[in-house]
């Protein structure tokens, strides 16, 4: 089975697994074609991130995660702009995690998968076009008054002067000759060769810090997954610098309350759900690269720092709640194949359209990930050459005795914790399947696109008595439309010994296929 955001992508997973390819196989061609069909949240310019695992116990966490620029132009203190190309000042890896990640099946699970086998539906859908899809149409629009100063931006989204609509044939030639090139020369031309020139030579000309030996030096880190036990479930998720480490805490300050005991969708349900997202938040400052900063992920997650945690909790009274919110977005997409091999994995160049930068007549948009940087010394994610930034970007899966039994993940950048805590207490705690759990109303803590104010934006599909319960609790709500597309898409896999269950966000475009 493989779940994506986007039919296309979800089709061509499919049939690699038809044709007896690995779950790691589906995931590659997956991840090519979203670079094609959802531009404005991934590509071939952003990074990914990967949690393996199968039948046998071996799990291990990919983290294509770009470093930052040899040499950057001082910020004195202010922040690092979110657009542009100062905004294009860290590395992209999520090629070379696909990769990293082709080897992994070739050694662990016997794959076979050649790169151009796995290109060839991304180049076709490229060169020859697509049904633009409703989710691109909605954030081009959300952008027109932009993209206009984004470098090599409107030539390619916005052609003839005006944005296309859903439905309309879209192509991306120059994107589909970067996908030859990659087809024809390997992962390493990405990086070194003549695609890495002409990608190096485009950013420069944009004005972007990042450099031929900034693409050279790019590698994959192959990393322990980090995890916590949930009722009887062994949640994995990705280590530092990601905010895996959150998801997990939340889940860790639930499991001391009887979520089972309270109404599904309640007040009662949803004011939990959010305070334990608020005290999970409060580490998260601390969060940076590992190979920078210490990270004490053994105390976060310790029995005695999620106790505390759950008893600061009024159930009657909402934490205040001045911390700031990060958006972004980014792509899920899961597959697990007939031997068990599973994997979970977002892809992302972080904001919506990333840094908006077309590298030169690459075809390919360059992630704004540098952005989540501080340029304050002496804090923990503070920028520094070489360094990965605090990363949002935390795919999970679920073990029971000891194999792949949930795959899930979300876009969402800071709401991407808020949801999975919904989704998995709805998987969990009340036996939903995974269309029933990513059909619950979902909430969003903190500023969005649409409200700047530091409320919860919950949707109204919760009902009028729940949102007076929720006020009454001293939260500050903000409604938002039943389905919202700010509340995240996210998608499910669930493996147990009666088959396979997947569905992918009613929110978006995408969809479950199963063999």
């Amino acid at each position: 089975m493989v779940t994506s955001p986007h039919v296309l992508a979800s089709q061509a997973g499919a049939r690699v697994l038809a044709a007896g390819g690995t779950a790691i196989d589906a995931a590659i061609a997956m991840a090519a074609v979203l670079s094609v069909v959802y531009p404005h949240f991934c590509g071939l310019g952003g990074d990914a991130v990967w949690i393996i695992a199968d039948r046998s116990g071996r799990r291990t966490c990919l983290m294509g995660i770009g470093a930052a620029a040899t040499n950057y132009p001082g910020f004195a203190g202010q922040p690092i702009p979110t657009r542009g190309p100062l905004a294009a000042l860290t590395s992209a890896c999520a090629v070379h995690s696909w990769g990293t990640a082709l080897d992994y099946s070739a050694e662990h699970w016997g794959g076979s998968g050649q790169l151009p086998d796995l290109l060839a539906d991304a180049i076709s859908l490229a060169e020859n076009g697509f049904a633009l899809s409703p989710s691109q149409a909605f954030w081009l629009n959300f952008r027109a008054g932009d993209y206009a100063n984004w470098p090599g931006f409107a030539a390619i989204f916005a052609p003839a002067g005006r944005m296309p609509r859903a439905g309309e044939r879209f192509a991306q030639p120059q994107l589909a000759t970067t996908l030859r090139e990659l087809a024809r020369d390997g992962i390493a031309g990405f990086y070194e060769g003549p695609l890495a020139t002409r990608i190096a030579a485009g950013l420069a000309e944009a004005g972007s810090p990042l450099t031929s030996a900034d693409l050279a030096a790019t590698r994959t880190q192959i990393a322990a997954p980090i995890s916590l036990n949930y009722r009887g479930f062994e949640l994995l998720a990705p280590p530092p610098p990601t905010q895996g480490v959150t998801t997990l805490a939340i889940m860790g300050v639930l499991e001391r309350f009887n979520l089972s005991e309270m109404q599904l969708s309640s007040a009662a349900h949803y004011h939990l759900l959010v305070e334990a997202v608020k005290q999970a938040f409060l580490d998260r400052k601390g969060i940076a690269d590992p190979d920078f900063v210490a990270q004490p992920v053994d105390h976060w997650l310790s029995g005695g720092t999620l106790a505390d945690k759950a008893a600061a909790i009024d159930p009657d009274c909402a934490l205040d709640w001045p911390e700031p919110y990060q958006s972004a977005d980014t792509v899920y997409f899961g597959a697990t194949d007939a031997q068990g091999g599973s994997v979970s994995v977002l892809q992302s160049t972080y904001f919506d359209w990333g840094s908006g930068v077309v590298a030169g007549d690459t075809g390919i948009i360059w992630q704004n990930r540098g952005a989540a940087f501080s340029t304050t010394a002496g804090h923990p994610n503070v920028i520094a050459p070489g360094k990965r930034p605090f990363y949002t970007l935390n795919p999970g899966m679920a073990l029971k005795d000891n194999q792949p039994a949930l795959l899930y993940g979300t876009q969402g950048a800071d709401g991407q914790p808020q949801t999975l805590s919904v989704v998995l207490s709805g998987l969990i705690d009340f036996g939903l399947d995974p269309a029933q759990a990513l059909a619950l109303p979902r909430f969003l803590l903190g500023k969005t696109f649409s409200d700047t104010s530091d409320n919860l934006k919950l949707e109204e599909a919760v009902g009028a008595p729940v949102m007076a319960d929720l006020a009454r609790r001293a939260h500050r709500l903000s409604p938002l439309p039943a389905l919202s597309p700010l509340a995240g898409q996210a998608g499910v896999i669930a493996i147990n010994e009666h088959g396979l269950l997947g569905a992918h966000d009613p929110r978006g475009d995408g969809t479950a296929i199963g063999l």
